[in-house]
């Protein structure tokens, strides 16, 4: 059996492949986490608190400033 990860561009070809597993040729499963974010879940302290975009940007901020000191 090969694995294949498709990204559909068309929902013509999701017919396609839902009509190729109705006749037992595939079979179709999806995968909602991937490698990383199951890595990232893994390692993370506090694994479902994710911070949002802008929290992310003040935390680097703060970094930059203790590195390279306030100007």
């Amino acid at each position: 059996m090969e694995t294949l990860r498709i990204d559909i561009l068309n929902p013509k070809a999701r017919k396609l492949l839902d009509s190729l597993q109705e006749m037992n040729l595939i079979k179709i499963s999806q995968d909602e986490t991937s490698d990383l974010k199951q890595f990232l879940k893994s390692t993370r302290k506090y694994g479902d608190e994710v911070p949002s975009e802008s929290e992310i940007l003040t935390m680097v901020k703060e970094v930059r400033a203790e590195g390279y000191g306030e100007k």
